[in-house]
C-alpha cells in the first residue's frame, strides 16, 4: 500500500478485511482528489471511490481526506452503528499501535475532554427534542403567513397594507429558515428519515428551496468552518477579502478585482440585499435542474403554486413577483446579519487540521441570550454550542453552554459572547480591517 505503513496480507476489494497497519505519514499521503483515505476510531478507510455516493455529498467527507475524522463522524451521524455498514467495505487497515489517536495539530487532551462532554450531554438527554417547541414554532410561521394574506384580502392592497404584508411574510420566511435548519441537522426526530421528510416540506413547500442543495452546502460549512476552499460560506467570489491572511495574499499578488479597501462600504449594497433574492435564488434553481433533482424541484414548485394562487388574484402575476422579491430582499438582510455576525469577525484562514473544539471556537462566537435574541436568530446566537453539537435541539443550547465555557477555560480557548449590536458592528469592522490589510500589502509589498 505504501512505504509509510507496515503491511500485512493484501486486502480483498470490498471485503472489509483489515489489510495492514499504517502511520499517520502514510495516511496523509492520500488526500488528493482521486485518492482519499481517512481515519475513524483508529481504523483506516479508503473512500476514493465511495466518496461520490456519500449521502452528504462528496466534498464534506473529502475535506477530511488524509486526517482523523472521528470527531466530525460523531458530530454528524446520530446512528453510528448504521453508518458502519457503509464503512465496513471500505476498511483497509488500522493505525500502527504506537501511533497516537489524533493527527497533525490536534490536541489529545482536548479531544478526550470534549468526547467526555459529548457523552455526558447524550446521557443527560440534551439530544432529545421537545416536540411541542417545534410544533409551536411551525404554528407561528403558519399564523404569520395566514395573517399576511388575510390583511390584503380584506383591507386591500394599499401601500401600507402591502408593506405590512411584506414584513409579516419576511418574518415567516426567516423563521421558516431557522426551522428547516433544525430538521436539516436531524435534531428533531429520532429517525433520520422523518427529519429528512419534514425538512423537504419546510424548505421546499414553505420556502421554495432545495433540501439537497442546503445539505451539501451547509454541512461543508460545519465540517470546516472559516477554512478557505472548504467552507462555501466564505467563498465570496473575489468580491470581498476576509480575515487577516487572504487580504495580504491578494495584496502581494496585486489582485484587485474590486477596491477592497472600500468593501466595508459596498458590503451594504451587495451582501444583505442581494444574497437571497439574487444569488441563492439563481444557485438553487440551477443546482436542482443541473443535478436533475426532480424531487426537490417538485417540493419547491408547490411553494410557487401556493404563493401565486394566493397573491396573483390580488396583485397580478408581475405584482406578485415583485412582492416576492421584496419579501426576499427583507429576509436577506435578516439572514446575512444573523449568520455573519457569528463568523465573519472570527479567524478565517487556510486549513490547519485542528481538533474539533479548537477549530469551532476559533470560527464562531455567541450573541447574548435573551428571548428576543433566541427568536430573532433561531437560537443561532448560541453559535458555539450549535457548531460543537450540530444535532442537538436548539432549545438545549443554553443548558450545555456553561459546560462548554468551563471546558474552554480549562484549555485556555477563548469563548466569546457579544451583544447583538456589537456582533453586527463587528461585521463592518472586520471587513474594514481586512480591506486595510489588503491595501497596505497591495501598495507596499
Amino acid at each position: 500500500m505504501g512505504g509509510g505503513g507496515q503491511q500485512t496480507e493484501p486486502a480483498e476489494p470490498g471485503s472489509g478485511k483489515a489489510a495492514g497497519v499504517y502511520t499517520w505519514e502514510e495516511v496523509q499521503k492520500h488526500r488528493s482528489r482521486y485518492d482519499q483515505w481517512l481515519v475513524v476510531n483508529r481504523k483506516v478507510y479508503d473512500i476514493s471511490q465511495w466518496v461520490k455516493r456519500h449521502p452528504g455529498g462528496s466534498r464534506v467527507i473529502g475535506h477530511y481526506a488524509g486526517e482523523d475524522a472521528t470527531e466530525v463522524f460523531a458530530a454528524f451521524h446520530p446512528d453510528q452503528k448504521f453508518v458502519q455498514k457503509f464503512l465496513k467495505p471500505l476498511l483497509i487497515g488500522e493505525l500502527v499501535a504506537t501511533e497516537p489517536n489524533q493527527d497533525a495539530n490536534k490536541n489529545a487532551e482536548i479531544i478526550q475532554d470534549f468526547d467526555h462532554l459529548r457523552e455526558q450531554t447524550e446521557k443527560g438527554g440534551l439530544f432529545q427534542a421537545q416536540p411541542l417547541f417545534f410544533c409551536l414554532h411551525l404554528g407561528h410561521i403558519l399564523v404569520l403567513e395566514a395573517v399576511a394574506w388575510l390583511m390584503v384580502s380584506y383591507w386591500g392592497t394599499s401601500w401600507t397594507m402591502t408593506l405590512l404584508c411584506s414584513v409579516l411574510l419576511a418574518t415567516a420566511q426567516s423563521q421558516a429558515g431557522w426551522l428547516q435548519h433544525d430538521f436539516g441537522h436531524l435534531s428533531v426526530f429520532k429517525k433520520s428519515k422523518w427529519n429528512h421528510l419534514v425538512h423537504k416540506f419546510i424548505i421546499g413547500h414553505l420556502k421554495g428551496a432545495s433540501a439537497n442543495w442546503w445539505n451539501h452546502r451547509h454541512f461543508q460549512h460545519h465540517a470546516k468552518p472559516n477554512v478557505f476552499k472548504k467552507d462555501p460560506d466564505i467563498n465570496m467570489m473575489d468580491i470581498f477579502v476576509l480575515g487577516n491572511t487572504q487580504p495580504v495574499e491578494y495584496g502581494i499578488k496585486k489582485i484587485k478585482h474590486y477596491p477592497y479597501n472600500y468593501q466595508h462600504q459596498y458590503f451594504f449594497l451587495v451582501a444583505p440585499p442581494l444574497l437571497i433574492p439574487v444569488f441563492y435564488n439563481y444557485n438553487i434553481m440551477k443546482t436542482m435542474i443541473s443535478r436533475r433533482d426532480w424531487v426537490d424541484l417538485a417540493w419547491a414548485s408547490t411553494y410557487y403554486i401556493r404563493y401565486f394562487y394566493c397573491y396573483a388574484p390580488l396583485y397580478g402575476v408581475f405584482g406578485s413577483l415583485a412582492l416576492m422579491m421584496f419579501v426576499r430582499f427583507l429576509e436577506s438582510h435578516w439572514f446575512v446579519w444573523v449568520t455573519q455576525m457569528s463568523h465573519l469577525p472570527m479567524e478565517i484562514d487556510h486549513e490547519r487540521r485542528q481538533d474539533w473544539l479548537t477549530m469551532q471556537l476559533q470560527a464562531t462566537c455567541n450573541i447574548e441570550q435573551s428571548f428576543f435574541n433566541d427568536w430573532f436568530s433561531g437560537h443561532l446566537n448560541f453559535q458555539i454550542e450549535h457548531h460543537l453539537f450540530p444535532r442537538m435541539p436548539r432549545h438545549n443550547y443554553q443548558l450545555v453552554a456553561p459546560q462548554v465555557r468551563q471546558l474552554c477555560e480549562k484549555h485556555g480557548i477563548p469563548y466569546e459572547t457579544k451583544t447583538l449590536w456589537r456582533g453586527m458592528v463587528d461585521v463592518f469592522r472586520s471587513l474594514k480591517t481586512s480591506g486595510e490589510l489588503w491595501l497596505d500589502a497591495y501598495l507596499h509589498k
